[in-house]
């Protein structure tokens, strides 16, 4: 099969490169048979929507989170926030695993699109929620069920809100808004997950996913490229509105380049020295101690 046909094997290509990391527990992603879903009770000119993300505050004394920055454990978040969507937020993707190779955070409206979705909400499209929400990045499954995705619910029942668009980065960032995808629906709350690693939230099962076969970290559209961003925004509110049961998957026609290679290079071992992963190796493991620490000292505030 051509290769710019084929997604990008997230759960596949993880798993072979922490074994070739030396990590010999091999990471069981979420998976269930079972799919809830709820329509819209409303047309969606009087639907009140809100926008969920895993970019993280801008917090200048954790290090670099601009365009070009490495793989920061620093600013992770470890519990729901919230924010005004009247007013822009500096949100950013520096402590989550996307493709650093082929997208480089320079244009946040490709992982956050919350001022198109203002535009869109005063052109009269939908209602827009007076808060957008942060689900952390969490690889527990039980914690984001059982400790985040609740949180998540009382703040979207406190807006009233009576659908939710969720914006995930790195292929764990995917596991956890699927999580908080299902538990939202069976909330009454109807979702669209804006994704780019279609087998990670495939193999969980959500009602609506928009997947766009681009480069991790561009779930909301090609970055610099507005008539891309309000294609992929106008598509995910078309599924919302015409999905009819769970498990549906539309995929963007767009097209990230006329070279699909760039698939083939991220977490693959079989392109890397073994100098880089020993590189590779360090660097997980710094960032894992780094980030349990930070963890536990956040939990235990």
């Amino acid at each position: 099969m051509n290769l710019a046909d084929v997604a990008v094997p997230y759960m596949a290509r993880t798993r072979a490169y922490y074994l070739a990391l030396g990590y010999d527990n091999p990471y069981e992603w979420a998976h269930f048979e079972e799919v809830p879903f709820q329509p819209l009770r409303q047309p969606l000119d009087r639907t009140r929507v809100t926008l969920v993300t895993t970019a993280a505050p801008f917090q200048p004394d954790k290090g670099p989170q601009g365009p070009h920055a490495p793989y920061n454990a620093g600013p992770k978040f470890y519990q729901v926030y919230s924010g005004d969507t009247a007013h822009d937020h500096d949100v950013r993707v520096a402590h989550v695993a996307i493709d650093r190779k082929h997208t480089h955070m320079e244009d946040r409206n490709c992982w956050f699109p919350l001022p198109a979705l203002r535009r869109l909400a005063e052109s009269g499209r939908f209602v827009l929620a007076p808060r957008f929400h942060g689900v952390p990045t969490n690889r527990s499954q039980r914690h984001t069920l059982d400790v985040d995705v609740p949180e998540l619910i009382r703040r979207c029942r406190e807006d009233a809100v009576d659908a939710a668009l969720l914006v995930p980065n790195c292929p764990i960032c995917h596991q956890s808004l699927s999580l908080a995808a299902r538990e939202l629906e069976h909330a009454g709350i109807a979702t669209v997950i804006m994704g780019c690693a279609r087998d990670v939230v495939e193999h969980c099962g959500v009602p609506r996913l928009l997947f766009s076969d681009f480069p991790l970290g561009n779930g909301a559209g090609k970055p610099h490229d507005p008539g891309s961003q309000q294609q992929t925004l106008a598509l995910a509110l078309q599924l919302l509105e015409q999905a009819r049961a769970p498990r549906t998957t539309w995929v963007s026609p767009q097209i990230w380049s006329e070279d699909p290679d760039w698939k083939l290079d991220y977490a693959n071992p079989e392109r890397m020295s073994q100098a880089e992963l020993k590189a590779a190796w360090e660097e997980a493991e710094k960032v894992r101690i780094e980030a349990k620490a930070l963890r536990m000292q956040t939990l235990n505030r």
